[in-house]
């Protein structure tokens, strides 16, 4: 029955189906089939999956990350990070790479990290003579950082589905976000001095304070939103009301870069966005419902569980599976199918469940740019007249790169845990 439920579910994905879709029709059919459990309970369990206080944090951390990014702060981020970066070999590569870890820190999104930084390094990358292939595939595979480095939405629903702590999850995220970024900081630099790239002087301190003074409204934002949860202030979801109520009043009264016909248009813009994440939500939580009251969840975790009772072996599987679904899932879809079959078993071989959503989140986000249908590949394919194929040629290099990442972070378990078992001891490590 498992594997036949399972075999339907992928035909479904095959046929190019929406995911939303793909998941309720295949319920449908496995309680059709059953015949003794009403329909109506699909709808319902839509419902109740949408219904937890944690997952509210979703559609506000999604407005407050558009109404910085119309704001015009991503140029003014870009810019601290062309000052503090820019003057080494490869500095406009690095730029793009701590950009993208600045402004994945305010949108926790992969995609409109993509975007916000792309439109504005990209033809700067493509005017200064860097390939274009590895522009873009940079670009994407940095990206990809939005969904590591807090606030996260895939941390949210992680954190609401395997009943962590979301602010441990945050935490646990700045390690694993940072040692990726270092690691792309690097290669930056690596293949500048191959090509013998020369580096530039370093500006003087009263232009790099005065380019910070004037991004510090938006550099603010993440000390507040993670100083308020750790200090106990609010929780993740007053954080992201409270992120929404700065995020309006600074592009209105201190950057006046935004208008109320701007706020408007953002709204909306928000509102569709979260509709498409929501929606997904609902229709895996009514899956792995499912999963759970048919026994396949039970049936699937016993068979993961005997391949292997050594940690690390069962890890190695995990990430296999992850990987590969993230090539053709969405990293929401993913955590909510996922997170049931695997969190018991986890926890069984005595793998702490903050470190296994690090792990999760990290095999989604290079998910995003691994081909067929990575997010990020068709975002990019949007940038400068980018085509499919030379996003899908940029991004195969830096996948082995960020697999080096997902590697360090499996086999080192205190990247993700040491700063979250010190700021909130108890509760990691």
């Amino acid at each position: 029955m498992g594997y036949s439920f399972f075999a339907l579910t992928s035909g479904l994905l095959v046929l190019g189906l929406p995911i939303f879709v793909a998941l309720l029709l295949a319920v449908f059919i496995g309680l059709h089939l059953g015949g003794s459990t009403p329909l109506m309970l699909i709808i319902q369990r839509m419902f109740s999956g949408l219904d937890s206080f944690p997952l509210m944090a979703i559609p506000l951390f999604i407005l407050a990350g558009n109404l910085m990014s119309t704001s015009g702060l991503s140029a003014r981020i870009l810019k601290v990070a062309l000052l503090l970066v820019g003057p080494f070999r490869g500095g406009l590569a690095m730029t793009t790479v701590t950009g993208s870890m600045f402004f994945g820190a305010i949108s926790g999104s992969s995609p409109a990290t993509v975007v916000s930084v792309g439109r504005l390094i990209l033809p700067s990358m493509l005017k200064e003579g860097y390939d274009r292939q590895f522009s873009v595939g940079l670009l994407m595979a940095t990206g990809a950082l939005g969904i590591i480095i807090p606030p996260s939405i895939f941390m949210i629903v992680y954190g609401a589905m395997a009943g962590v702590s979301i602010g441990a999850l945050f935490m646990a995220g700045i390690g694993a976000g940072a040692v990726y970024g270092s690691v792309f900081l690097a290669y930056c630099y690596y293949r500048a001095r191959r090509a013998g790239m020369q580096s530039q002087p370093f500006p003087n301190m009263s232009e790099l304070l005065a380019a910070i003074r004037e991004a510090i409204w938006g550099l603010a934002i993440p000390v507040i939103i993670l100083g308020g949860i750790y200090s106990g202030l609010f929780t993740p979801t007053e954080a992201a009301a409270v992120a929404v109520i700065y995020s309006a009043a600074v592009g209105l009264f201190v950057y006046r870069d935004l208008t109320l016909k701007d706020i408007w248009k953002v709204c909306v813009d928000s509102s569709v966005v979260t509709t498409q994440v929501m929606i997904i939500v609902s229709a895996a939580a009514a899956f792995s419902w499912y999963l759970t009251t048919s026994s396949l969840t039970d049936s699937l975790s016993a068979a993961l569980g005997q391949l292997s009772d050594n940690p690390l072996m069962l890890l190695l599987i995990i990430n296999c599976i992850v990987l590969i679904a993230g090539m053709f899932l969405d990293p929401n879809s993913i955590v909510i199918i996922l997170v049931p079959l695997v969190v018991s078993v986890a926890q069984a071989a005595g793998i702490d469940l903050i470190h296994l959503g690090v792990i999760l989140c990290v095999n989604c986000a290079i998910g995003m740019f691994t081909p067929p249908f990575g997010m990020n590949l068709f975002v990019a394919s949007s940038l400068d007249n980018v085509s499919y194929g030379e996003a899908v040629r940029g991004s195969l290099p830096l996948v082995w790169l960020a697999l080096i990442v997902l590697v360090l972070i499996n086999v080192f378990p205190a990247i993700s845990l040491w700063l979250p078992s010190v700021v909130m001891p108890g509760i990691a490590g």
